[in-house]
């Protein structure tokens, strides 16, 4: 049996809502066992934490993504912080710095990721890292907020360099990949993609966003179409979409720090 991990799907997201059980039933069809709810800020990690709490093979992300970041205050963060006391939170963000979209000023992006990565550090749960168009700002701050040399996390939809991505798995970081991927431009992507190691690759949708082949532009994306994304990166791989499905899954398992795979 084939068991594929979705590690990033915004279920809140009112696209997805209105899909009802059709989602989770298109997922157990695609032989999509596990998937990860991923917040923003408080309002959507609640949303997310709820979600999990009724779906057993669901789970949750907190934080505060960084488009976000100037939404934030010590208020909400407190009430954020209150949110990893439940069970089925097992990781931090969506976090991260962004520059190409101009909704937030950096320095305030880069406070707030700084607070998360901390927390990282603090309560042993790996981050979600959001990265667009900040590689160096990225690097700089796990460089700068470190401990003993790593961060423990996933560098979320990853379009950046090799280079880039060497030195996050340097740090400790896992490389996960969503539906662009699959586009027939993403060449530069796929290069990347072929060269992470086995134990540090995952998959994920970023539902309802970047929909893969043949699928492409269709909206809302869900979990059930990241078994293309993983059809894709087996071929590239020279793996069997079996054998492909029970690494990323078991890298996740381990990332998110699962006892065993019995959850």
């Amino acid at each position: 049996m084939i068991e594929l991990f979705d590690t990033h799907a915004h279920l809140n997201d009112p696209s997805l809502l209105k899909l009802g059980a059709g989602l989770f039933e298109s997922a157990a069809e695609a032989q999509v066992t596990r998937m990860m709810a991923i917040g923003i800020d408080l309002k959507s990690s609640l949303q997310c934490v709820e979600i999990a709490e009724k779906n057993e093979h669901v789970f949750a992300s907190a934080g505060v993504h960084p488009n976000s970041s100037h939404q934030c205050n010590e208020h909400r963060w407190k009430e954020v912080l209150e949110l990893f006391k439940r069970p089925k939170v097992v990781a931090i963000g969506e976090c991260g710095l962004d520059c190409y979209w101009d909704d937030c000023p950096l320095d305030i992006q880069k406070q707030w990721f700084v607070k998360q990565i901390v927390l990282s550090h603090e309560n042993g749960l790996p981050l979600v890292v959001h990265m667009r168009e900040s590689e160096q700002e990225i690097l700089d701050a796990f460089a700068g907020n470190h401990d003993s040399g790593k961060v423990h996390g996933i560098m979320h939809s990853f379009t950046g360099s090799w280079e880039t991505a060497q030195t996050c798995l340097d740090y400790g970081m896992y490389i996960s990949f969503a539906g662009m991927v699959t586009f027939k431009n993403a060449q530069a992507i796929r290069d990347v993609a072929k060269q992470v190691p086995a134990d540090r690759i995952l998959i994920e949708t970023d539902a309802p966003y970047l929909t893969p082949e043949p699928h492409r532009g269709k909206r809302p994306n869900h979990p059930a179409l990241v078994q293309h994304t993983a059809q894709c990166l087996a071929d590239l791989r020279g793996q069997s979409l079996e054998e492909f499905a029970a690494q990323t899954t078991a890298n996740a398992l381990r990332v998110f720090k699962f006892a065993d795979d019995s959850i």
